[in-house]
């Protein structure tokens, strides 16, 4: 009986091990994934060459707007940007016939980045054809962003989404 008793509780006792060990790795796991994604994150600022995706809106003094369609952007490159993102909120000087959307291309201009703990802020200056856009990314290291848009013919406006690296077409 005694035995019985002592193989019973060696067994426990190594199988109780073995599920603290695969814990164990599980978040370890866990922990080299995020790493990864933050260096990945980390390299997409570096390189000052990314897309912003926007998933939500909130112009200024109204509510969370959730944007259906991930057809949204802002390409982000040091020498050049494309913007093609939606505008809810006041227009002090917008020309008639247009869509109403903020969209632009140009190179940036003043480029700065702080680095802080939890993320990563990211300015710079656009001038569009008829007006000039200040932007200003809060970049997480989990991939989130938000994106700040003044200009001076429209209110404030701020965005939601994630950023990305550029994809790649290769031609054949």
């Amino acid at each position: 009986m005694k035995k019985k008793l002592s193989v019973l509780l060696f067994l426990a006792s190594v199988l109780s091990f073995s599920v603290s060990a695969q814990e164990k790795t599980k978040k370890e796991l866990k922990q080299e994934r995020e790493q990864k994604k933050q260096n990945e994150i980390k390299a997409l600022i570096d390189s000052q060459n990314f897309v912003f995706e926007a998933q939500k809106v909130t112009p200024q003094g109204g509510r969370l707007i959730n944007l259906d369609y991930n057809t949204y952007f802002l390409k982000f490159k040091a020498d050049s940007t494309t913007c093609d993102l939606p505008f809810f909120g006041r227009g002090y000087n917008v020309g008639y016939g247009t869509d109403g959307g903020i969209k632009f291309e140009g190179k940036p201009e003043n480029i700065r980045v702080e680095t802080k703990k939890n993320n990563t802020t990211l300015k710079a200056t656009v001038r569009g054809k008829s007006d000039v856009y200040d932007l200003m990314f809060s970049i997480y290291y989990n991939g989130s962003t938000t994106l700040s848009v003044n200009s001076n013919n429209r209110a404030p406006i701020n965005y939601d989404g994630i950023i990305y690296a550029p994809k790649t077409t290769e031609k054949k």
